[in-house]
C-alpha cells in the first residue's frame, strides 16, 4: 500500500499519479487533500508520513507545487526520508543509495508523463544496503539527537 497526500497545488498531479496507480495495479490511501481549494501540505505530508512509520503503507508519495515544502514537512516525522525529486536518475538513487521512503513531486516541476517515469521508478528500485546502510545509521542517530561530531 502506497500512503498519497498533497495540498492544492499538488492536487492535479496526485490525480494523475492515482490512474497511473491504478494501471498498475498498486494499492494506495489517498490522505487528502481531495480538491483544488487552499490547503496546507503539512497536514497531508504528516498523514501520509505516519501511515508509513506506523508499517500501514510501504512508502509515501507527496505532491506541492515544488515538491520542496511537502518534503520538509515530511522530513519531520521521525523515520521518514523524504527526496524532492524531479529527474530519473534523483528519483532512482534515493532509494538505492539513501534508501528513501517518501517521494516528493511538484506539479509546477514535473509534468505527469515524467511524474508516472519517477514513480515507476522509484517504486521499482530496491535499496542497495552495503556501504550506504551507515549513512542511514548516521541519518537515524541524528534523528534521535546524536551528534556525530
Amino acid at each position: 500500500m502506497i500512503a498519497l497526500g498533497c495540498d492544492h497545488a499538488g492536487f492535479p498531479l496526485k490525480e494523475e499519479i492515482k490512474q497511473y496507480l491504478d494501471s498498475q495495479n498498486i494499492a494506495y490511501h489517498d490522505y487528502g487533500c481531495y480538491s483544488p481549494e487552499r490547503f496546507n501540505y503539512a497536514v497531508s505530508a504528516q498523514k501520509a508520513c505516519d501511515a508509513v512509520v506506523k508499517g500501514e503503507c510501504s512508502k509515501a508519495l507527496l505532491f506541492c507545487g515544488t515538491g520542496i515544502g511537502i518534503s520538509m514537512a515530511a522530513n519531520k516525522v521521525k523515520g521518514i526520508r523524504a527526496a524532492a525529486c524531479s529527474d530519473y536518475f534523483s528519483a532512482k538513487y534515493t532509494r538505492a543509495h539513501n534508501d528513501a521512503n517518501c517521494l516528493c513531486l511538484g506539479a509546477r516541476v514535473v509534468g505527469a508523463g515524467l511524474a508516472e517515469e519517477l514513480v515507476s521508478v522509484f517504486l521499482n528500485t530496491e535499496f542497495e544496503g552495503g556501504r550506504h546502510q551507515t549513512r542511514i545509521d548516521q541519518i537515524t542517530d541524528i534523528e534521535n539527537g546524536k551528534k556525530l561530531y
